[in-house]
């Protein structure tokens, strides 16, 4: 996005109070705090800066910034979907800005209004199931359709699933653990430039940035901080995903869980949440009744009843009623995938059976299989077996 003259020297205060060695969200936070401003810290006296409590090398680099690390993030600004959100900008999210020193700069590529939208935060195991992986699918979808914006960490597994589930009915945003500019892990750039053109890439690292282990806690912190709750869908005990968790509670969000088996070692982080008082789920009915009182207030003027299926219109829908609810069909479908959808069970089928329950020839039921995949209303399974991600159809 092309910067002004006048933009330029306000956020070369604020690049400079980021890049200082030593300074941090907690320290910048103290600092715009006892100064008022970016611009107020940068003509501060050495003096009172000591007197602040800041370091020699933070006060050095406060008074001679790196102006070549400064232009080249000026320079990744100027680009198309690229946006720099300092704290004094009106489209920092609210949400985040009401957390325990939030972070100075944000570095958006996509589009920034969206991080003022109501979210929820999708997080789990990078290693999941098949069966988290379609349930993280399903609900990102059903959610993303009601109006909520999808909030992951663009991880391997259950993140990747959440923004793959949010695109094909809405919206989604990854906070990166990185730079806005580079994608870890590789693997995932494609997904991530979907998400850029549907959504927003968040960080609050500079350009440039690589991944770094004490990147990711302050990722989590950022998703647990932009969104209204954290759903963790499938974790082990051990899980990262578990620190969103914490950081919600600590924000004073809502965190919920989803139950497993006993025996699924992958079940045990999210029964460890329900332990601690995190919400159990099994629908999104459930989800959109705890968070009806604060998308009341974000949706006030839309809002016509405290009723969840009528919290605003976005969020309207015969979805409302739970994943397991029988709905209408699946739009834009005809009639032969109307019935293929409603031959097909949670559990994975054959196609062989499926060609046995619709009378479908295997040509036509392969070709369609494939087409269902790609819109996300199926899931293909090891042994070439086929499993619905939505509800089934109406019977007719």
């Amino acid at each position: 996005m092309p910067i002004g003259t006048g933009q330029v020297q306000h956020l070369d205060d604020w690049l400079a109070l980021a890049f200082a060695p030593g300074v941090g969200p907690r320290t910048s936070a103290s600092l715009l705090a006892h100064f008022g401003s970016a611009a107020a810290v940068r003509v501060a006296t050495p003096a009172a800066l000591r007197a602040a409590g800041l370091a020699p090398a933070a006060i050095a680099a406060l008074s001679q910034p790196d102006q070549t690390a400064i232009a080249r993030v000026l320079d990744w600004a100027a680009a198309a979907q690229a946006h720099i959100l300092t704290r004094d900008d009106p489209r920092y999210p609210p949400l985040l800005a009401a957390i325990a020193a939030p972070p100075p700069v944000l570095y958006v590529r996509g589009d920034p209004l969206l991080l003022a939208e109501p979210q929820l935060a999708i997080v789990g195991s990078r290693n999941p199931t098949p069966g988290g992986r379609e349930t993280t699918i399903a609900f990102a979808r059903a959610l993303a359709q009601l109006g909520l914006v999808i909030t992951s960490g663009l991880a391997a597994g259950i993140d990747a699933a959440a923004h793959r589930g949010a695109l094909v009915g809405g919206r989604t945003i990854a906070v990166l653990g990185t730079g806005p500019d580079r994608i870890y892990p590789a693997s995932h750039r494609e997904l991530a430039h979907a998400v850029a053109d549907n959504g927003a890439l968040v960080s609050e690292f500079p350009p440039g940035s690589g991944p770094r282990a004490s990147h990711f806690p302050r990722r989590n912190r950022i998703i647990s901080g932009l969104t209204l709750g954290t759903l963790v869908t499938e974790a082990a005990l051990q899980s990262g995903s578990l620190i969103t968790a914490r950081y919600a509670a600590e924000q004073g969000r809502e965190v919920f869980a989803i139950p497993g088996s006993i025996h699924n070692p992958l079940a045990r982080g999210c029964h460890a949440l329900i332990r601690q008082g995190a919400k159990l789920v099994d629908g999104i009915d459930q989800l959109l009744e705890e968070l009806a009182p604060q998308l009341q207030h974000l949706l006030a003027p839309v809002v016509s009843a405290p009723d969840t299926t009528a919290v605003a219109p976005a969020l309207a829908g015969p979805d409302a009623r739970g994943l397991d609810a029988q709905g209408p069909d699946a739009p834009g479908l005809d009639a032969d995938y109307q019935t293929l959808l409603a031959a097909m069970g949670h559990d994975p089928t054959a196609p062989d059976e499926l060609i046995a329950r619709t009378g479908l020839t295997a040509q036509s039921v392969s070709s369609m299989l494939l087409l269902l995949e790609l819109q996300g209303y199926v899931s293909s399974h090891p042994g070439g077996r086929y499993s619905r991600l939505l509800p089934a159809p109406a019977s007719r």
